[in-house]
């Protein structure tokens, strides 16, 4: 999963659930400004990434399309 998966995913959702891409990053678990981080360069570790990934596909909601470019996520080691 790359950087700018998960920034599309944080904000496919936020707009379909008219929240922020803050209140996205809580919900994954993952601190409130992850996702602007990303959009500033700035990166994170693997495990990190995803958890934020699985958290995104596990709270994606049916009547929003997974988009096309963005792999679905396997579950975390650390979840399973």
């Amino acid at each position: 999963m790359q950087y700018l998966h998960l920034l599309t995913l944080a904000s496919d959702l936020a707009a379909h659930m008219g929240r922020s891409e803050t209140t996205i990053a809580k919900w994954c678990g993952v601190h409130a400004r992850f996702f602007q981080r990303l959009r500033d360069g700035k990166g994170c570790n693997v495990r990190t990434a995803e958890r934020a990934a699985w958290e995104l596909h596990s709270r994606w909601p049916k009547d929003l399309a997974w988009p096309r470019e963005v792999p679905v996520p396997h579950k975390p080691k650390e979840i399973a």
